[in-house]
């Protein structure tokens, strides 16, 4: 087996592991969705009636509590290996590129299962007029990514933390905040603009940017330390 195919299945097996353990214990997954679907129930019963809201108040309504429930529940990805004291075990067995890729593909699962099941119910009870259903769906799977990638990254460094849960949410916001910021711009094009794919194509190119740029600087700050 060589290197490139073994960190893969290495990978696959950090992932598969913490999608078993989620699934019995229903953390962090119980806290992304209960705060998500609560905050958006609760948007749209504030917001009443939803006609007379600008679509601008609504787009950035709706990143920020994909936002916050991302922060909820994706630092736990690292943490539980230190509640669980099986990290120097993983260290042992995996490489740090392993453990990184599979908890990000944990994290990134988490982020569109969270979007599948709280961006219909935004729409429904917010009214939202889309005129772009295909970009406004890149534009979804795009920024839930981007926002993975960044809280991944931000999990890892605070993860040994004394105070890691007001930390991770300070120092995920000016990580979080760039893909933020397009992604809100990008959902505006597809829900209000007749050319949206035209207007949004520079968003796009930034998120995939972001993305592009983000994993592999924090595969290298992630190997110096989860070595320590």
């Amino acid at each position: 087996m060589n290197r490139s195919s073994g960190w893969v299945h290495e990978a696959f097996a950090v992932f598969a592991k913490d999608w078993l353990l989620e699934l019995r214990t229903r953390v962090a997954l119980g806290a992304v969705v209960l705060f998500a679907v609560t905050s958006v129930v609760a948007s749209g019963f504030a917001l009443a009636p939803p006609s007379g809201v600008p679509a601008e108040v609504k787009t950035a309504l709706l990143w920020v509590v994909v936002f916050f429930a991302a922060v909820a529940g994706l630092s736990r990805v690292f943490v539980v290996e230190e509640e669980t004291r099986t990290a120097d075990s993983l260290r042992l067995a995996v490489s740090p590129t392993g453990v990184f890729v599979g908890k990000l593909l944990f994290n990134a699962v988490l982020m569109w299962g969270l979007c599948l099941v709280t961006v219909p119910l935004y729409l429904l009870l917010l009214e939202v007029p889309v005129r772009s259903a295909s970009l406004f769906v890149t534009v979804v799977v795009l920024g839930s990514t981007a926002l993975a990638c960044a809280t991944t990254a931000v999990g890892a460094i605070v993860a040994k933390a004394t105070t890691r849960g007001a930390l991770f949410g300070v120092l995920s916001f000016p990580v979080a905040l760039p893909p933020l910021l397009v992604a809100i711009h990008g959902t505006k094009a597809a829900w209000l603009s007749g050319g949206a794919w035209r207007v949004a194509t520079g968003d796009l190119q930034v998120l995939v940017g972001f993305i592009l740029v983000i994993v592999p600087a924090s595969l290298l700050v992630f190997e110096h330390i989860w070595s320590e």
